[in-house]
């Protein structure tokens, strides 16, 4: 049996924060499961301090170097700017209040963590179920008792881009009782001859309950095609498009921060809305192509 939350050998102290602007950061969050330690940025709602019996829901993002405006590390000096988007649409009472938290990367080793098998023509990948497993019984149990979280997989958002958002498809059809909304931003459905779409074709028992976001732009032509045939493979395995299943083609948009920023309001909005936004009202707020 695996215990859950941090290891007391690995942290012998509890993680301390440097606060950042609106958000926490740790760094050096260390586990059992792999073999390098990841900082992890807490970004709590603005309300948090204010409404003390109030719980959660919480989205988990990975290459969290690259998401917050507030702590910007991203490596291409571009961030997501994810804390600024979803402050405001909090404030406009457009999404549920949330925390969310950034997980980064392992730098040499993202590709590694971040792919559920190896890929021959790369001589690389295959840990991402040991990535997952240190979510699940770690970083999930030490968030949850930390803060105050809404613990269910519906309640549990988990988004990511590019290798981020093949990790993110592989780890809610795994774990779909722990992350119930999923996030995928142009995913690299080409890895390993597109093994994440012949993973789903062979799922032959019960479709998860899952809510999944899927986009691309249009100008990232070797994601294109791939994503689009996981939409159809999507279809085909029963989602449906405006209730848990939206897709979305930007016309024009590139692979990198600048285009996944732009697009993080729109499935924040999907996956968390405030109870009184209708998926039809998104759908109309979008200004780029539905495909």
């Amino acid at each position: 049996m695996v215990h859950a939350g941090l290891s007391d050998e690995l942290h012998p102290t509890p993680p301390v924060p440097r606060v950042v602007g609106s958000l926490l950061h740790f760094t050096e969050i260390r586990s059992r499961f792999l073999p390098h330690p990841h900082d992890v940025i807490v970004c709590l709602p603005p309300e948090y301090e204010l409404n003390s019996d109030r719980r959660y829901p919480v989205l988990y993002l990975h290459d969290g170097q690259n998401v917050f405006d507030d702590l910007a590390m991203s490596p291409f000096g571009v961030q997501w700017g994810i804390d600024t988007t979803a402050r405001a649409l909090m404030h406009a009472q457009v999404i549920e209040p949330m925390i969310i938290v950034a997980i980064g990367n392992a730098g040499r080793d993202r590709i590694d963590e971040y792919t559920p098998t190896r890929d021959n023509a790369h001589d690389a990948g295959g840990l991402a179920d040991r990535y997952g497993q240190m979510l699940v019984y770690e970083l999930k149990p030490w968030v949850d008792h930390n803060w105050r979280t809404r613990r269910g997989a519906r309640d549990t958002g988990l988004a990511g881009s590019s290798l981020g958002g093949l990790l993110t498809l592989h780890l809610g059809l795994t774990h779909s009782a722990v992350f119930g909304k999923l996030g995928l931003l142009s995913p690299s459905v080409w890895w390993d001859d597109r093994w994440i779409v012949r993973q789903l074709v062979a799922n032959n028992g019960l479709r998860p309950e899952l809510k999944i976001w899927l986009d691309v732009g249009t100008g990232e032509s070797r994601m294109l095609k791939g994503t689009r045939l996981l939409y159809r493979m999507l279809l085909r395995k029963g989602w449906q498009p405006g209730h848990d299943l939206l897709y979305m083609e930007a016309d024009g948009a590139l692979h990198d921060e600048r285009a996944w920023g732009e697009r993080s309001g729109l499935f924040l909005r999907f996956l968390f809305p405030a109870t009184s936004t209708s998926i039809d009202a998104i759908a109309m707020s979008m200004s780029s192509g539905m495909s």
